[in-house]
């Protein structure tokens, strides 16, 4: 019945496709997540259409301007405009997000699926993930983006360095499962060679938990970049990101709380809705849901 519970979405038929498609769009936390990420990301490809100023121009005599009027979010002690900073932030948080999300899917597949598919690189393979994992997340990609110098593409080698184990774990578990299966032991009896099955038939068939496992690391990947960049680690100032804005905006809070409102506000949607289209695909791809529930 394990073995039963893992879906190829790749492997599916276009009508089991359409099908798969169709619940997705009929559920509702799935619909909501995508509406809320959607949001964020309209925000970050459309900056260059929709903020009404330069992210980095200053206008010192419209220092901490409240919102509204000619400044939609207010502005902050530069003058800068907030909303315009907003967008133009979010096209590099989730730009960040999104390259840890390529890079943890591409090693941490590897990874997994090596480490599942050959016993005798399990062992090494997964001690060194262990030994990853026994830091904890935010302390590990501290050290590393400290280590390295405050970059964004260094954040996102830190960040990615952090949830690689998590995905090699997941992608590993379901290929223990699968590479018992019939069809697997009959490709090898026809003397199929170990890289063509596992390209033709064990990473199709991991394809549904680790599309759910990369939704979560996006969200967790811009909550830590947050922190990165608050805590001075991330892509330095004047660089707009939403934990810079945050960090900028903290001196401020009692006479200019939007400074640092406004991009929590916008983490916060992101993450939400990120969180939320994890759980919408978990409870359309993993058919052990869906008995139980019936």
């Amino acid at each position: 019945m394990a073995a039963e519970a893992v879906l190829a979405v790749g492997a599916l038929p276009p009508a089991r496709r359409f099908a798969l498609t169709r619940r997705l769009f009929r559920h509702r936390l799935f619909v909501t997540g995508l509406v809320l990420f959607g949001a964020m990301l309209f925000l970050a490809l459309a900056a260059d259409w929709i903020a009404p100023y330069s992210p980095m121009r200053m206008q010192f005599r419209a220092r901490f301007r409240p919102p509204g009027g000619a400044f939609l979010f207010g502005t902050d002690n530069f003058g800068r405009d907030i909303f315009s900073r907003l967008c133009f932030g979010a096209r590099l948080s989730l730009g960040i997000g999104f390259a840890v999300v390529v890079a943890t899917g591409i090693i941490g597949t590897a990874t997994g699926l090596l480490a599942g598919y050959f016993r005798r690189l399990d062992e090494w393979l997964m001690r060194v993930m262990d030994a990853l994992m026994a830091f904890p997340a935010v302390m590990l990609a501290l050290a590393i983006a400290a280590a390295l110098g405050p970059s964004a593409a260094n954040a996102v080698i830190a960040l990615s360095v952090v949830y690689i184990p998590r995905t090699a774990r997941i992608v590993r578990a379901t290929v223990l499962v699968v590479r018992e299966m019939d069809y697997v032991q009959a490709a090898r009896a026809f003397g199929g060679r170990d890289l063509w099955i596992i390209w033709r038939h064990i990473l199709p068939n991991s394809l549904a938990p680790l599309i759910v496992q990369l939704t979560f690391i996006f969200a967790y990947a811009v909550l830590a970049e947050s922190i990165l960049s608050f805590l001075g680690v991330g892509p330095p100032p004047p660089t707009p990101t939403w934990g810079n804005m945050i960090a900028e905006g903290k001196d401020y809070i009692r006479e200019a709380w939007w400074i640092a409102m406004f991009p929590g506000l916008a983490i916060a949607i992101t993450v939400l809705g990120l969180n939320m289209l994890g759980d919408g695909l978990r409870d359309v791809l993993d058919p052990r849901l869906k008995v139980q529930q019936g």
